[in-house]
């Protein structure tokens, strides 16, 4: 795409464009937010020059994240492996466990989970998620022992995440009572390319479960992966499908493939670390408010790489050694990262 057909592109479809920058210097109120993008305008913002496409990010995530604030937000699987689905990209699938060799585990004890949970807190998280590998959530003692969780961690005066599969509107319900500030059920990819994925849960079923938790009053975090063979098409309809909801979710995450050996996906390539940038952009101009969290894939990622994603408006990583069954940074590292960039780490919630 020439240059000039890219820069009116940038002017035409993104309602920030200018507005943002008069508003910067007048103190007008933000511009609004838009529902209404389609799927080629969205493969024009991922397909922009970089430098013009951050730039225009980069304006976004000024007006609406002044603060400079990066949330740590930590992981816990709280009961791994021997899920029925057949998701190509986990190694927690039940169809995949004799090559991955992952070891199922039942759900952790209360105790046990809000002790980790106390320990993430002291190392500067200030939210905590919780993932257990089930389709669906089913009522009984292992359902009320997450309550439990939750509660916990809300007690801790930290924000509180689960994602454990598909959830009924009561399901969700009760997890509001509990406090739960936010359920992750992401979409993964694009519609048209899901069924290349997986097949044993629809694309309805996710976007079921989504309109489930945000009737209940819980936040909703929902984003996907890329790298799993997918065109440039599959991202941008990806993105639209989140950047339609109204309101947006609250919490985006963008993941990279972690090729793990024994699942289908084991012999993709490794995501070009500015495939993520421009992911990582495009999501903060399509959806402003949100927090768009840098996820999984991030530990194949040097420390520059890392910079530009936070440039591009990433505002939150997950924190600590591991997520769910894969590695990530050094913790330690992370907040070195972060003071180098000169981000500030955001401080916990008030319960």
């Amino acid at each position: 795409m020439a240059r000039s057909l890219v820069t009116e592109t940038l002017e035409s479809l993104n309602p920030f464009k200018g507005l943002i920058r008069q508003a910067e210097r007048e103190g007008e109120p933000r511009p609004a937010s838009r529902h209404d993008w389609q799927t080629d305008e969205i493969v024009d913002l991922l397909q922009a020059p970089l430098f013009e496409l951050l730039d225009e990010a980069r304006a976004v995530n000024r007006q609406y994240h002044a603060d400079g604030q990066v949330q740590l937000a930590s992981l816990l699987s709280i009961k791994t492996g021997a899920c029925p689905e057949d998701c190509k990209y986990c190694p927690q699938s039940a169809h995949y466990s004799k090559k991955t060799g992952l070891e199922r585990e039942s759900l952790l004890d209360v105790d046990d989970v809000l002790s980790k949970a106390k320990l993430a807190k002291e190392a500067g998280a200030s939210r905590f998620c919780m993932g257990a590998a089930w389709r669906q959530v089913k009522d009984g003692p292992d359902f009320d022992k997450v309550l439990a969780m939750v509660r916990g961690v809300r007690a801790l005066e930290m924000e509180a995440c689960v994602t454990l599969g598909m959830v009924t509107k009561d399901q969700a319900d009760r997890l509001a009572d509990a406090g739960l500030t936010a359920y992750n059920h992401n979409l993964d990819t694009s519609p048209e390319f899901y069924g290349d994925i997986i097949t044993t849960r629809t694309y309805e079923d996710r976007l079921k479960t989504i309109a489930n938790v945000r009737e209940a009053g819980v936040e909703v975090c929902s984003g996907g992966i890329i790298g799993m063979g997918e065109t440039i098409e599959d991202r941008a309809r990806l993105l639209q499908e989140l950047a339609t909801l109204d309101p947006h979710p609250e919490s985006v995450p963008i993941n990279a493939l972690v090729p793990v050996p024994g699942t289908p996906l084991e012999s993709q390539a490794k995501v070009e670390p500015l495939e993520l940038v421009r992911m990582v952009a495009t999501a903060r101009i399509l959806m402003p408010t949100s927090f768009v969290r840098l996820s999984a894939g991030r530990e194949a990622l040097n420390r520059e790489a890392q910079i530009l994603c936070f440039l591009a408006g990433a505002n939150s990583i997950f924190y600590g050694d591991k997520l769910l069954t894969t590695a990530n940074n050094d913790a330690a590292d992370d907040r070195a990262l972060i003071e180098a960039a000169g981000l500030r780490i955001k401080p916990a919630c008030a319960s």
